[in-house]
């Protein structure tokens, strides 16, 4: 099971293995602060690919086909593959560090891991 947090959101104990599924870190949290389990920076979108839906939040469709397109490159498909094994024993939240809470890497993640 997969849910989807804002890094900056308190850390519960319902969230199950804490996992940053973003390239950078987020701005201005402390690694204790943000209480993470593992980093997966492979099943991250590309920086270029980042700039480019941020600057459009409008494009998600677009984004949604491009970041699938990036999820079939060996590091991410293997990363992915990961992230459904840890799923297997328990909660796995992905978290992210967008403003944007609906539509973002994390998001779209979710529903990628989701439909296998």
């Amino acid at each position: 099971m997969f849910a989807v947090k804002r890094v900056y959101d308190p850390p519960s104990p319902h969230d199950g293995v804490r996992i940053l599924v973003d390239r950078l870190w987020p701005r201005g949290l402390t690694k204790e602060a943000a209480a993470i389990d593992d980093w997966v920076k492979e099943v991250a979108p590309s920086n270029e690919l980042r700039n480019w839906f941020h600057a459009n939040v409008e494009r998600w469709d677009d984004f949604l086909a491009r970041y699938a397109k990036e999820l079939q490159t060996p590091p991410a498909r293997d990363a992915m593959a990961a992230l459904r094994g840890r799923a297997k024993h328990g909660r796995v939240t992905l978290l992210f560090s967008s403003k944007e809470t609906d539509r973002n890497n994390a998001t779209a993640l979710a529903a990628f891991l989701a439909d296998g």
